[in-house]
């Protein structure tokens, strides 16, 4: 039998924290948000959260069954910050194109979280709402259904991606990070044509390029096929 849901109202703190303030889920997520950036994973401590919110960790357990439950709303928050003020165009590229960066640079703004969340499905609302509306942007542009659905499934695990694997950039040290991006320059710029005439060719660009995301080069060829895919239907669909 399923487990029923208890409204947060039912579930809020009554009284204050030490720090005199109500708990509710949104606050706990935005402090472990917080945590994370601070402590990487172990901000996600239940004994460390309490002692940020000024309870006993004992109470986070009536808003969350466990970390992985906040790890989940985390993700859910994210998407949600992402869709916060969107407004839809009625152009399907441009939508689609804020919608990937929208999404990109929520995750991006909270690169420990990001990576900790960017492969998880929540289920939660906004999650749900977000793919709604992509899917619609999606069927709206005239696409069939089995194509909605791929270029869907493309388009959301490319953004969700990029934004893990740039964020787990970003989360590294800063000594680590500023070394990574010298390699460029320090390595590759320096590397012989007779040995490596590939690189050696193509080496100026290189150096001016890799240490940018890749992710809106990526987007706008995913678009490109959607585009393609657009035009092809139309082709072969005889119409009325």
């Amino acid at each position: 039998m399923a487990k029923e849901v208890v409204p947060e109202t039912a579930r809020r703190r009554r009284r204050p924290t030490k720090q005199g303030v109500v708990l509710t889920e949104r606050l706990i997520v935005e402090t472990a948000l917080r945590m994370l950036h601070e402590h990487g994973p172990e901000g996600l401590r239940v004994r460390r959260l309490g002692m940020a919110l000024g309870a006993d960790p004992s109470t986070l357990y009536r808003y969350f069954r466990g970390t992985d439950d906040l790890t989940l709303a985390i993700a859910d928050e994210l998407i949600g910050r992402a869709m916060n003020g969107w407004q839809a165009t009625g152009h399907w590229r441009a939508d689609l194109r804020d919608l990937g960066l929208r999404i990109y640079s929520a995750y991006l703004a909270h690169p420990e979280a990001a990576v900790l969340t960017a492969s998880r499905v929540s289920g939660r609302g906004n999650e749900i709402a977000t793919d709604e509306t992509i899917l619609g942007v999606l069927r709206s542009a005239g696409l069939p259904d089995p194509d909605v659905v791929r270029i869907y499934h493309a388009f959301i695990d490319q953004t969700l991606a990029f934004a893990a694997l740039d964020a787990a950039s970003l989360a590294l040290p800063e000594a680590a990070r500023t070394a990574d991006e010298a390699v460029w320059q320090a390595t590759y710029a320096r590397l012989p044509a007779h040995t490596h005439p590939n690189i050696a060719a193509t080496a100026p660009l290189l150096v001016a390029r890799m240490n940018d995301s890749a992710y809106p080069t990526a987007l706008d060829m995913l678009l490109d096929h959607v585009a393609t895919t657009l035009t092809a239907a139309k082709t072969t669909d005889p119409g009325p």
